[in-house]
């Protein structure tokens, strides 16, 4: 599908030269209104103890298999003995069906348990709401408890009456609300309780402590992380992966109907990147998410493939689509239809916004292809086009024939060298078979014996400013076909410093929001996403690209004109003499530069190399003229209408750049008209 690459002596040129351009006041490619935006699944602990603001590690003791249960990392508290229960006669539920059993020992005084959330606890002047079962025979009070792990000092804590039953669950809710931050994120939360005042042993589940969260939605998300997601402006989330949406083998593959509704009736499930996962973020929650940052919802379905396999047999494969069409209308029926009616049941009377479907992921990997290209992607697709004809469907992969209108995802991790040689990768596009960009990052260093990737070799640990250069000149040259390209989104987005299995990422964080990192690859991202184009124009020049590239294009609805550019490897500083055809002389102009000291420079706790400087200039009879140095990025918006929320044009005053410049984004491709962004 893509066949043109920039040849490697031009891509990788580094003789610094003066660079004109003039830039149409008419004519070029609409820009896809989504442009840049987010993927999202439950890798390094991005979800479970990351953006999802639970702070219980290993809550419900959820397992698919009693070998697979454990208590850890649980202690118990005072003179007790902890032990996984089987509740086969009277488990929480269907969906918990272990627990976690205290037996105190013989006189014992206290007993309890105590979690360390996941590798700490951020404790400050909040009020946390906290929710457990009980099943046992017990009358006299629980004390709940936020204190330091490093000594006794106790931030928060409450008495709770309890006339808990041998019979049945019973559920306890509560409130803590220190009056001081702790100097640290290394705290604990307990449960203890009088073992005189029990008749045996108690079994506890479904232990839940959680912060205020972003927009204070019940089960929701970690607002410290969602601020930095905000800071990207994203237009689109594709969820729920990845790699996890397949699961490794049956049955472990992401179930939507056991994601939804009480916590009480998740399951989990055996993730793929070596954790079990809580499924607190549900297909609810990752509709909530998208509507909380106003970012178009890209939803992955499954497809009947698990990533080591096996693959399900053409005549097996019926269920599966009925089960994609179940999923869809628990998200796009009305309240009269079956599983519409669910989800009215479950807070949502309303259907939601949903206009992209991607069917499976990455299914060009290992076996997977011959299966996908042969009856898989043809029988969702025309399953759900039936029934959903006005939903635009994307295939997880562009390596094989696309039918219709179809899009494809395409997925690249590379070297930097590699992705500057990409610049025009996607000049051949087809705005018939448009691309969703869906997942790319420099997660190597240039080896002049190997121009690709290498997963033999180690990934850099964080992104690296010779690589967040490339990128950005990869994503130009998306940009300068966007009305081909649906939009990019870097991946992965989190990474938990404590426990990841996927290096390089976006964003680091822990416990502590006071350590989170935003990589040099963040920071590129953020600039080029807040200055958007929405009609990209012609550009006449007699330069050619390299080591300066560039993209140029008007936001129509602000009035504003924008200039991006990336210098990779030049020798020295390059010149550049910017002339809009549309704009006036004496116009004023914001330029923002972004540099790093060195190639290999990256962002780590306490660290951020990322140099970034903005001043305002004036055009005069030539243009803009500016140097940009030699390993660069840089964003040149002209001064337009600004009353919207944006400033310098952002998307025509559009939050997040997220209004669609057309409900029917196909339909306003094909007219050829230019969007007003809004």
């Amino acid at each position: 599908m893509h066949t043109a690459i920039l040849p490697t002596s031009l891509a990788l040129a580094n003789i610094a030269a003066a660079v004109t351009l003039n830039v149409g006041g008419a004519g070029g490619n609409p820009s896809n209104p989504l442009q840049y935006g987010l993927f999202f699944e439950d890798i390094n602990h991005s979800g479970d103890g990351g953006i999802y603001a639970e702070l219980i590690q290993n809550r419900a003791f959820q397992a698919n298999s009693t070998d697979n249960a454990t208590f850890a990392p649980w202690r118990p508290v005072g003179e007790s003995t902890l032990a996984i229960q089987s509740n086969d006669q009277k488990p929480l539920s269907d969906a918990l069906p272990y627990s976690v059993s205290v037996t105190p020992d013989d006189g014992a005084k206290t007993a309890g348990i105590l979690n360390p959330g996941y590798w700490g606890i951020d404790i400050r002047p909040q009020v946390y709401t906290g929710s457990f079962y009980v099943r046992g025979d017990y009358n006299g009070k629980f004390t709940v408890s936020l204190q330091s792990n490093l000594s006794d000092e106790v931030f928060a804590s409450k008495q709770i009456d309890s006339h808990a039953s041998a019979t049945e669950w019973t559920q306890h809710n509560f409130t803590l609300n220190p009056s001081e931050a702790a100097p640290n994120s290394n705290n604990t939360f307990s449960i203890s309780y009088d073992p005189g005042r029990a008749k045996g042993p108690l079994g506890f589940n479904l232990i839940s402590l959680f912060p205020p969260t972003f927009n204070d939605r019940p089960n929701g998300m970690r607002i410290d992380l969602m601020q930095e997601l905000q800071g990207l402006s994203p237009s689109f989330l594709r969820f729920p992966g990845g790699n996890n949406l397949e699961g490794d083998d049956p049955p472990n593959y992401w179930k939507w109907n056991q994601t939804i509704g009480s916590l009480t009736q998740r399951p989990g499930r055996a993730g793929v990147w070596g954790y079990y996962n809580s499924d607190g973020i549900g297909l609810d929650e990752y509709f909530d998410w998208s509507e909380d940052l106003d970012a178009e919802p890209i939803l992955g379905i499954w497809a009947g493939f698990y990533l080591l396999g096996p693959v399900v047999p053409e005549n097996e494969l019926d269920p599966y689509v009925q089960d994609a069409l179940n999923e869809l209308e628990y998200v796009l029926g009305g309240p009269d239809t079956k599983y519409g009616a669910m989800r009215a049941a479950n807070g949502y009377p309303n259907p939601r916004k949903l206009r992209y479907v991607e069917i499976g992921n990455e299914d060009y990997l290992g076996d997977g292809l011959e299966s996908y290209a042969g009856y898989r992607l043809n029988a969702f697709y025309t399953a759900i086009k039936e029934k959903y004809p006005d939903l635009n469907i994307i295939s997880s992969t562009v390596y094989t024939t696309l039918p219709d209108n179809i899009s494809g995802d395409y997925h690249t991790y590379t070297r930097p060298d590699q992705f500057v040689s990409q610049f025009n990768f996607f000049d051949v596009n087809s705005t018939d078979h448009q691309t969703l960009i869906g997942e790319y990052a420099a997660v190597q260093q240039n080896d002049p014996a190997k121009f690709d990737v290498d997963f033999d070799f180690p990934r850099n640990p964080f992104p690296f400013w010779l690589g967040t250069v490339s990128e950005a000149i990869f994503l130009l040259g998306a940009e300068n076909n966007a009305n081909a390209i649906i939009g990019a989104s870097w991946a992965p987005l989190f990474q938990n410093l404590n426990s990841y299995a996927w290096a390089p990422d976006l964003i680091s964080f822990a416990a502590d929001p006071g350590i989170t990192v935003r990589s040099t690859s963040y920071q590129m991202n953020a600039l080029m996403a807040r200055s958007r184009f929405t009609q990209q124009r012609p550009i006449k020049t007699d330069d050619k690209p390299g080591p300066a590239f560039w993209a140029a294009g008007d936001n129509t609805a602000s009035g504003t004109s924008v200039f991006k550019g990336a210098v990779y490897n030049a020798t020295a500083p390059v010149p550049f003499t910017i002339k809009f055809d549309s704009v006036k002389q004496g116009t004023a102009a914001n330029l923002t530069v972004l540099t790093a000291p060195e190639d290999l420079s990256y962002a780590d706790v306490g660290n951020n190399p990322v140099d970034t400087t903005t001043r305002t200039i004036e055009s005069d009879e030539a243009g803009y003229s500016f140097e940009l140095p030699p390993l660069s990025v840089a964003v040149l918006e002209t001064e337009g209408d600004r009353s919207g929320p944006w400033g310098f044009g952002g998307y025509g005053g559009c939050k997040n750049g997220a209004k669609r410049q057309s409900e029917d984004w196909q339909s306003w491709l094909s007219s050829g008209k230019e969007g007003n962004g809004c």
